[in-house]
């Protein structure tokens, strides 16, 4: 049911944990499934993701695709960070089964939310970047996968 990837990024996930003084922090869920993502964004000067840390409550498909995203964000820098979709969450993941394609659309959405509020802290507007939904319902799974 699970790839070997998914079974090691929820066994052994990578960047859990918070970032003191954040540069940025996404909170985003999913109401039916209970699902709450969190992730913290270290940015420096030049707009590069030092560091991210992230702290999940869910599934094991919520726990590794959250650590698959630190993974992927991690010395990107704010722009190629705003590309990373969910697809590219699951394609690293060795895919998702399809009950479980919030999770990596979770990913994607915290990552633009911690984007946004580095945005909003730092009064910077990020191309491309809109406003990110902190609840992520079925309407959006059918839409993305």
């Amino acid at each position: 049911m699970y790839s070997e990837k998914v079974m090691d990024h929820f066994s052994n996930p990578r960047n859990v944990g918070e970032i003191e003084n954040a540069s940025g922090v996404g909170t985003v869920g999913n109401a039916k499934c209970g699902d709450i993502m969190r992730i913290y964004l270290d940015i420096n000067e030049s707009g590069i993701i030092d560091d991210v840390k992230f702290k999940t409550f869910g599934c094991g498909a919520a726990v590794a695709t959250s650590s698959m995203a630190t993974e992927l964000v991690k010395g990107k820098t704010i722009q190629e960070a705003l590309n990373i979709t969910n697809k590219a969450v699951m394609e690293a993941l060795d895919g998702l089964p399809k009950a479980k394609i919030h999770c990596s659309l979770l990913a994607e959405e915290a990552i633009h939310a911690a984007l946004w509020d580095y945005a909003t802290k730092n009064n910077i507007k990020i191309e491309g970047l809109e406003k990110p939904k902190t609840d992520i319902g079925e309407e959006e799974e059918e839409i993305n996968y």
